[in-house]
């Protein structure tokens, strides 16, 4: 097979590659946030819960969680009398987005804590909520801080996208095998080398998409910076 036939079968597999992408994105994203507070507000037995989650998601190797979505999530689904619905797409997209979620809590809590102590002090003291707190004063600086993070986490969540193959997602990874099975495996070195160049492509427009982020976030840093001074200069 040449690279003119080859390379769009391959192509045909990334709307569904991407779908798992994207959702685990999104969704891992939100666990992240609701863990992440709940980590940084230390409240009894949800903060040890989500510490508990953490710990899971950066423990256990991607490919296992996979498969504990894939083969757990059905039978827990039965104790609750739920049918099995659940295709290899789906626990696909809830394994990563899992594993996703508790990665990317180590990077926004980090970021949390790294602003300096004194714009929190401030915050309170002008008697800002917790919610304007974060999206007013701490979010700008803690988002700038956590984004070369976020980008790193993203392109593991690429790398690892592969992996869905193995409990039976038909995405580009599992296409090129079945490419190569087809052709009693004639051309493994070609499709290995478009597989590198598709997968190197993504993880490159995910750099420059966090890159541009990361250059427009510094904007807000100096407005959000005098705020301690602000402060000092009421009293």
């Amino acid at each position: 097979m040449d690279l003119s036939a080859m390379v769009p079968e391959l192509l045909s597999a990334m709307p569904l590659t991407l779908a798992i992408m994207f959702t685990a994105m999104i969704v891992g994203f939100c666990l992240a946030l609701i863990a992440t507070t709940y980590r940084v507000r230390r409240l009894p037995v949800i903060s040890q819960l989500a510490d508990l989650y953490v710990s899971y998601a950066r423990s256990v190797p991607v490919v296992l969680q996979l498969f504990v979505a894939f083969y757990g999530l059905p039978l827990l689904g039965a104790l609750v009398g739920v049918p099995d619905f659940l295709s290899a797409t789906v626990a696909s997209m809830v394994g990563l987005s899992l594993y996703h979620g508790g990665y990317l809590s180590e990077v926004m809590r980090p970021a949390y804590l790294a602003v300096d102590r004194g714009q929190h002090d401030a915050a309170d003291s002008l008697g800002y909520t917790f919610r304007q707190k974060i999206t007013r004063v701490v979010g700008p600086q803690a988002v700038h801080i956590a984004l070369p993070g976020y980008g790193n986490s993203i392109i593991y969540l690429i790398h690892n996208v592969a992996l869905v193959m193995y409990i039976g997602a038909a995405d580009v990874m599992a296409t090129a095998h079945l490419i190569m099975e087809r052709d009693y495996n004639q051309y493994q070195f070609q499709t290995y080398l478009v597989l590198a160049v598709i997968y190197s492509v993504m993880c490159l427009i995910t750099w420059l998409i966090v890159r541009a982020f990361e250059l427009r976030s510094s904007r807000y840093l100096p407005n959000v910076a005098p705020v301690k001074n602000v402060l000092m200069a009421s009293v």
